[in-house]
């Protein structure tokens, strides 16, 4: 679900770096590299907070996993 998150983000960044490419307006296309940098941000954090979830929920999943066999 996280994952989804990431991939949208991306995603929105990918479209505003096109839409600055395609620009011709100088300020149009600072302004869709400016969303494009904090979109690409957005989806770098939300990968580090899935990364430092999953990596504090492992122990608990192990054990529920050892009761459930």
């Amino acid at each position: 679900m996280m994952a989804d998150l990431t991939a949208n983000y991306r995603n929105l960044a990918a479209n505003a770096q096109a839409e600055a490419d395609n620009a011709t307006l100088e300020n149009v296309r600072e302004r869709n590299l400016r969303a494009a940098a904090a979109w690409t941000q957005m989806a770098d954090r939300q990968e580090r907070t899935d990364a430092a979830r999953a990596a504090r929920e492992a122990p608990a999943r192990a054990v529920a996993e050892d009761l459930a066999v």
